[in-house]
């Protein structure tokens, strides 16, 4: 027997709406595609991509999730009709800011992309559970195009964590 809040669900349109009515879910400025299924984000920038480019591009919009609610971003798939690849992300409930999306260009032709274009759609998935540990990471907040923090140190990691991290300490 189902019950509600045991299990996650894919958000349609109008439970999009209805979770941005409740301040479960943010996206400014207005100016997104509602879609079935999704939203339909906007590219920060005009782009070019020649072939067998990548570049970092940031949505024009700042998403932010409750702890409820968690995203997905896939490439519109005109896009990926052109030979663009788009990383794959998952949003954690909790993060707020711009989202940073890598493209890549596997075609033989250049492919434009102008200022304020739909290039990604970020699907919605509310948790069976509100997540006790929200999103907390390196891209909280993010502004524009933010590239890879991966070699940042954690300042909060204990220094005992740190040395087994970094295999000096077993």
């Amino acid at each position: 027997m189902w019950v509600e809040g045991d299990l996650s669900m894919s958000l349609s349109d109008k439970d999009i709406a209805s979770a941005i009515e409740k301040g479960e879910l943010r996206i400014v400025p207005r100016g997104f595609r509602l879609n079935p299924a999704g939203v339909d984000l906007r590219i920060d920038r005009d782009v070019r991509l020649k072939p067998k480019q990548q570049v970092l591009v940031a949505s024009m919009e700042r998403v932010e999730l409750s702890n409820r609610i968690v995203g997905f971003l896939h490439l519109r798939s005109s896009l990926a009709r052109e030979g663009l690849i788009a990383s794959l992300a998952l949003v954690d409930p909790g993060f707020r800011g711009q989202l940073t999306v890598s493209l890549y260009n596997s075609g033989d032709s250049a492919v434009n992309l102008a200022k304020g274009e739909r290039f990604i759609q970020l699907s919605l998935l509310r948790l069976g559970k509100p997540a006790i540990n929200k999103y907390a990471g390196r891209y909280q907040n993010s502004t524009g195009v933010v590239a890879s923090r991966r070699q940042e140190k954690r300042s909060h990691t204990p220094k005992i964590m740190e040395s087994v991290i970094q295999g000096t300490r077993g």
